[in-house]
């Protein structure tokens, strides 16, 4: 099928998902596209079905209900893993990621990274559109989540990341339970403490112009008390 797939959880993104679709297939590297819809009442997944009559490499997961970006991602791990992809990608639906910054991810992995980080804040903050307050928290996300795990990464919060197929292998991803901020550090943990090497890519991250943010108090809630969740279970060996 290809050696390289960008997994794009999607929950009402109509106003999105054909852009992005184009914009991930106009590039150089032929990519595969999953697209892992939580039965989007606008029409986000009917949109994908279309689409996949002009573009043979877009695929579709449609689950039944929305149940998280964790368990979405986790659901297109399993479905690329059995697809047989070398490279696992990633990827917000809005735009907030940059589609060309593939290309750099994909080629961190090329040179010998076993997980490549779109990153914020490797080179300082590179954050479009946010209001400070949440650039803050964000930053800030991450010099905590280090304090308490003891990894080196300046983006932990990250979602836009690529995936070299032994590290989700190797990662027991049925006990992947967090859905939000908490899931994307706990894949970085878990990665950590395999020592598989791990990578930050600067990117230039713009938020959404186009539909409406999934973020919420219970997602910032499931960071702050799950990365000590996740400390205290690796004290305990049941990590």
């Amino acid at each position: 099928m290809g050696k390289s797939v960008v997994i794009i959880p999607t929950y009402n993104e109509i106003e999105n998902i054909e852009s992005i679709v184009k914009a991930v297939f106009s590039l150089a590297t032929p990519f595969h596209v999953l697209i892992v819809d939580d039965n989007s009442p606008d029409g986000t997944a009917e949109k994908v079905v279309e689409l996949q009559n002009d573009y043979p490499r877009l695929h579709l997961e449609k689950r039944e209900k929305k149940a998280g970006l964790g368990t979405a991602y986790v659901h297109g791990f399993k479905w690329a893993l059995s697809s047989d992809f070398e490279y696992i990608f990633e990827m917000d639906a809005d735009f907030s990621h940059n589609p060309n910054d593939l290309e750099k991810l994909h080629q961190a992995c090329l040179e010998g990274a076993d997980m490549s980080i779109g990153s914020r804040y490797v080179t300082g903050v590179n954050v479009v559109n946010w209001p400070l307050s949440r650039v803050l928290l964000s930053y800030f996300a991450s010099v905590y989540v280090n304090m308490i795990t003891g990894m080196k990464i300046h983006d932990t919060t990250a979602g836009f990341v690529c995936y070299r197929r032994n590290v989700l292998e190797t990662i027991n991803l049925d006990r992947i339970k967090f859905i939000g901020y908490a899931f994307q550090i706990e894949m970085k943990y878990r990665t950590f403490l395999k020592k598989f090497k791990i990578v930050e890519v600067p990117i230039i991250f713009t938020d959404r112009t186009k539909g409406q943010s999934k973020m919420s108090n219970a997602i910032i809630k499931e960071a702050i008390f799950g990365v000590i969740s996740l400390r205290i279970r690796k004290m305990l060996n049941r990590l």
